[in-house]
């Protein structure tokens, strides 16, 4: 029976107030970068994932939108919308990379002495997150995933955050607005991705502990690896919280 993760425990109660100044600036940042975003996109009548499906056609299950992905180029941030979990409730999801030219220096993959072939040197590339989006084009969930469910290198939790400061989408395809937010979403929420990656390499090490005849990394049984509702308002307002709490 395929794992099922239970939402990770999160308090931004406790966690914004040890982040440091800069950090918190950076969330609220984003956040205003997000919610601008949603203005432009909602003064046409748009959204986030009907921009990504514009022009491409009849929306099939794991048909990767827009066609061809979108990639930077500069960055080597890369990001996809597709859909495959009905029974999770969402219309799709988000999945969120970094290639090897905008890794930064020193990250190393895990060790692994498996049978599969993973993508290496010039051709590596990191799964960061991913975002549920609602049948309205809004995000619902942060969620991380096992190796083989985006074919990636897969780098342990404090490698790939690191990774997460340097994605950014910074040009027009397939449309301005939703680079945009992808690249702000993930600054907006990096605490909380944090979270995810570390509860991520717990699963998976525990995993194999259970399971020590196994591939753990290619394991179908274990898909999606840790979860996260989200809410945009709500974590602008504790940010704002926060920063002012730290200046009374």
């Amino acid at each position: 029976m395929p794992f099922t993760p239970a939402p990770i425990a999160f308090d931004a109660d406790l966690v914004f107030p040890r982040l440091a100044r800069k950090r918190l600036e950076a969330m609220r940042a984003a956040g205003m970068t997000v919610l601008e975003c949603y203005r432009v996109l909602e003064k046409a009548g748009a959204n986030v994932v009907g921009q990504v499906l514009k022009g491409q056609g009849t929306f099939y299950e794991l048909e990767h939108y827009p066609k061809g992905d979108v990639y930077d180029a500069e960055t080597g941030a890369q990001y996809y919308y597709h859909a495959h979990r009905p029974e999770s409730g969402e219309h799709g999801h988000f999945h969120t990379f970094l290639r090897a030219e905008g890794m930064p220096l020193g990250v190393r993959p895990v060790p692994y002495s498996g049978a599969a072939r993973r993508p290496d040197g010039e051709q590596a590339i990191c799964h960061l997150v991913a975002i549920s989006m609602d049948a309205h084009g809004y995000p619902t969930h942060l969620f991380t995933t096992n190796r083989w469910v985006t074919d990636e290198t897969f780098y342990p939790a404090a490698d790939t955050l690191a990774m997460v400061d340097r994605f950014r989408v910074d040009h027009v395809y397939p449309c301005w607005a939703v680079n945009r937010w992808i690249s702000a979403m993930l600054q907006l929420f990096w605490p909380q991705i944090r979270a995810l990656l570390k509860e991520r390499d717990e699963v998976i090490r525990a995993w194999a502990q259970q399971h020590p005849e196994r591939d753990v990394f290619e394991d179908r049984e274990l898909d999606v690896t840790s979860i996260l509702p989200i809410d945009v308002d709500e974590q602008i307002d504790r940010i704002e919280f926060t920063l002012t709490r730290a200046c009374a």
